[in-house]
């Protein structure tokens, strides 16, 4: 007879163990809905006792938004490192890195993306998310332009992340359109935006 192996628990600093607790709480978040996740669950789901969640984070719907900011604060485009080429190519490669954040995090980031509603702190994390990625296409398609040019620019971008999200949807929900043909439909359609400027 075997009986089961009780958890060996290992010791982290205290920024690993915020970072283990947090990743818990984004894959949970991001699978159900915030009414249907304890922080019983994500303090056992992490190994830790659940007072150690309101020590790093506070209440749950603390740990709730820095879910959110966690999933929607796209990570940098450094692997993309310096691009030059003609505006396709340019565009391609600031598509190619959306494209590859949607491929990797899949659901979990669409339920992200989703989660505005009329959670007004939810909304204003939305919104800062959608500008510093307007900004990292603009920066990584290297626009140049007057601050006024910018903002029309920027606006344009922001606009275009809704066609983003929707081609999320078609690539990961209804698996309708892959990844390399949503980069292609994407650049095509944001050349053709930003030639408008």
């Amino acid at each position: 007879m075997t009986t089961a192996v009780a958890p060996r628990w290992r010791r982290l600093d205290p920024d690993e163990r915020r970072d283990q607790i947090l990743a818990c709480a984004v894959r949970l978040f991001g699978e159900r809905p915030y009414a249907a996740v304890s922080t019983t669950e994500i303090a056992a789901q992490a190994g830790v006792a659940r007072g150690l969640l309101n020590h790093y984070f506070g209440t749950k719907r603390d740990l709730y938004l820095e879910a959110v900011r966690t999933m929607l604060f796209l990570p940098p485009p450094e692997e993309i490192g310096p691009v030059s080429g003609t505006i396709a190519e340019r565009v391609d490669a600031a598509v190619g890195w959306l494209v590859n954040v949607i491929d990797t995090y899949g659901v979990v980031w669409l339920r992200y993306a989703g989660a505005g509603g009329a959670d007004a702190d939810v909304r204003e994390i939305l919104d800062e998310a959608d500008n510093r990625a307007a900004d990292r296409v603009l920066d990584v398609i290297g626009f140049a332009g007057t601050e006024a040019e910018r903002a029309v620019a920027h606006a344009t971008v922001r606009a275009f992340g809704g066609a983003v999200k929707a081609m999320a949807r078609e690539i990961v929900e209804h698996r309708t359109i892959s990844p390399e043909q949503a980069r292609r439909q994407l650049g095509a359609a944001l050349v053709a935006m930003l030639e408008e400027l």
